[in-house]
């Protein structure tokens, strides 16, 4: 049995069960990763699964099953439209779901060189040379990973739904740790989790991981003696990097829709966004141009279709500082008055799709980084995250760094340990006086939400960016 034909049986046996509207994915996975440590291979990973999970909508309610043998398609396509009707006998508020033209399509992220591909001693040697270079600058713990995904969906819906997707995925990073008296700190590259994106090995050889491993490790002993960062209000300048998880953290999860409408409450709470406000709120400065964009090539949270079948569209979350869009699904977009979805995604075929960020982030400003810093007279500089906390409406956060740069009179001075900066969501962002035009879209690949959980691929496109009279120095 095809995979198609899996999945078509299963939506065709849920809707003779009674259900009005049904879809079915099976997903077969790949994954690999590797981890190093002090010069030596610690882990190797590989695993492989292939199922079919199905939807069912029966009145205002839905119904999911997935089983890992695609014979039993017609089996879980009956069985969740049983869930879907015995949750019906509850009803609640109608739902609908927002149109989506149906759509019979084929679609592949690029990718030049296969990662499942290379030899596992070429990428072995790559994480040996690293952390044997770390150790040698005088890490006490030099660590590397790199981490493959290769995803194959074959998607059908009752509505005439026929996708299929090949998304390929990879990444990689090194960390140095130095331990002193009472004080351990640690320097990471490219970001404390690596750099991820939809793309191919291509992705790991441009990091060149091997050639920044020195640095790392002097600056994590640099660090052990360095001065603490002060405490105060004074202008911050975020580094790129940690501006993609304030992004991830105090945007993308606030303009999940199913947190606004309170279905969400998981993984730090629901959001302080109001959809009443929805085009009017002021949620930062006229530099604030934030998007939804699954259609970044590259980018970490990109896709052809989402997982209920809507094409990938760029739209505006923030456009001059004014809130003007979600993260949705079909169904949540229908009870919320909206007219698109476009954000559901489920991290295998035993999960339940549910509302995801894709690529969320800033569109370029009209700075570099260099015109910050000589721009800032009295200031500190943060890069990469050590830390990160917020409450359960996405609003109070506090940040901690692994390193801080004194910013005086327009230069770039000593460096400083544990920088932190803390603050409120919409007044935070109201602060952003100047954004560098050098974007990266960093990739996140252990976004969590749900229960039971589930792990999400995110995107975030950020580059520098300076903030006025924040508090910095916060001790926990």
């Amino acid at each position: 049995m095809s995979e198609f034909d899996a999945a078509t049986d299963a939506v065709q046996a849920a809707l003779d069960a009674g259900a009005r509207y049904a879809d079915a994915r099976v997903m077969h996975r790949r994954y690999e990763s590797m981890s190093a440590r002090n010069g030596d291979i610690e882990e190797l990973t590989q695993d492989e699964s292939i199922g079919l999970g199905v939807r069912a909508l029966v009145g205002s309610s839905w119904g999911f099953h997935a089983v890992p043998e695609l014979s039993e398609a017609r089996e879980a396509g009956r069985r969740a439209a049983a869930i879907a009707t015995a949750s019906a006998r509850v009803p609640g508020p109608p739902i609908d779901l927002v149109p989506v033209a149906a759509t019979v399509a084929s679609w592949a992220s690029g990718c030049e060189v296969d990662p499942l591909g290379v030899s596992l001693s070429d990428k072995g040697d790559l994480l040996v040379r690293a952390t044997e270079t770390m150790r040698a600058h005088g890490a006490d713990l030099a660590e590397g990973l790199y981490q493959i995904w290769d995803t194959t969906k074959w998607f059908v819906s009752s509505e005439g739904h026929r996708i299929d997707q090949r998304i390929r995925e990879c990444g990689a990073g090194i960390s140095a740790t130095s331990i002193g008296d009472g004080e351990t700190q640690r320097r990471s590259y490219p970001s404390y989790r690596g750099q991820y994106g939809t793309t191919g090995w291509e992705l790991v050889t441009s990091l060149d991981l091997a050639a920044h491993a020195a640095r790392i490790a002097e600056e994590s002993r640099e660090l052990l003696t360095a001065p603490e960062c002060p405490s105060g209000e004074t202008d911050l300048i975020l580094g790129g990097e940690q501006l993609a998880l304030q992004i991830h953290e105090s945007v993308g999860h606030a303009i999940e829709l199913d947190r606004i409408l309170g279905w969400e409450a998981a993984f730090a709470g629901t959001s302080w966004l109001d959809l009443r406000q929805l085009g009017a709120l002021r949620y930062g400065s006229n530099l604030m141009n934030i998007t939804v964009d699954p259609t970044i090539p590259g980018a970490l949270g990109s896709f052809g279709f989402d997982d209920e079948g809507s094409p990938a569209v760029k739209r505006d979350a923030v456009r001059a500082g004014r809130w003007v869009g979600v993260l949705a699904g079909r169904d949540s977009a229908a009870v919320a008055g909206l007219r698109y979805g476009g954000s559901v995604r489920a991290d295998g075929w035993a999960r339940l799709p549910m509302v995801r960020m894709t690529n969320v982030g800033l569109e370029p400003g009209p700075h570099t980084l260099d015109e910050i810093i000589a721009a800032t007279d009295d200031g500190v500089l943060m890069d990469v995250n050590r830390s990160w906390s917020i409450d359960d409406r996405r609003l109070n956060f506090q940040f901690g760094c692994e390193v801080g740069w004194e910013v005086k009179k327009g230069r770039r001075g000593r460096m400083l340990r544990n920088p932190t900066y803390t603050g409120i969501g919409p007044v935070f962002w109201r602060s952003m006086d100047m954004l560098s035009s050098e974007i990266v879209p960093w990739g996140t690949p252990n976004c969590g939400k749900g229960q039971p959980g589930q792990v999400g691929h995110t995107g975030h496109p950020a580059a520098p960016a300076r903030f006025r009279n924040v508090r910095v120095g916060v001790r926990a």
